[in-house]
């Protein structure tokens, strides 16, 4: 199954430069947050494959103007076609704004999902917009991690994790790929290409 992940920033390569081979062979794509409610519309619409999102912590406009087709996995383990998909979105708590979490909050969320992710025998990806901590996230408090989503890691051992919210552009080291014991992480920022169980291409 191939995988088109993206976050934050609305990719000129599909949506200025759109061609519809580019996304012909695409079976899933995941959207880690901050994207522009009509962007994703734009690719279910362009595409034969549903598209899945968390929140990011400036899709506010989600409220109003949801992603029209496209399937909310926020706060929900998601199974499609045999693949086990939880999804977290929101960042840490800087400002007191719309999917912003206290580190307790989001400990909170994922312990109401303990149940469905037992009857499920766990997950295959795990969906945030915030990275973990101390994995490739920011010291200021915007951009830090969830300890929440290690523990997550530790306990249910996904083979993915994808995150979005630290851009490439922030001078700081960006890291598309990582790896968490037996976990690939994957950060979508603009967008990534990937074969569920296999290698990676695009950016």
């Amino acid at each position: 199954m191939k995988i088109l992940a993206i976050s934050d920033i609305e990719s000129p390569y599909f949506w200025d430069y759109y061609e519809k081979k580019k996304l012909a062979d695409i079976d899933l794509i995941l959207s880690a947050g901050d994207l522009r409610s009509e962007y994703l519309s734009f690719l279910v619409t362009m595409s034969s494959a549903p598209v899945l999102y968390v929140h990011g912590n400036h899709d506010t406009e989600y409220k109003r103007k949801p992603p029209e087709g496209c399937i909310c996995v926020d706060d929900k383990l998601y199974v499609h076609e045999g693949i086990r998909i939880l999804g977290l979105g929101g960042s840490m708590n800087y400002n007191d704004g719309e999917y912003q979490y206290e580190e307790k909050e989001m400990q909170r969320r994922a312990k109401k999902r303990t149940l469905s992710l037992m009857r499920h025998g766990g997950m295959d990806i795990l969906l945030t917009h915030a990275p973990a901590r101390n994995i490739n996230d920011g010291e200021d408090l915007p951009h830090r991690g969830f300890e929440t989503f290690c523990h997550l890691l530790d306990r249910y051992q996904p083979r993915y994790f994808i995150h979005g919210h630290v851009h490439k552009n922030y001078g700081c080291d960006f890291h598309r790929y990582d790896k968490y014991k037996d976990t690939e992480i994957i950060n979508a920022y603009e967008y990534c290409i990937f074969e569920y169980g296999g290698g990676t291409a695009g950016k």
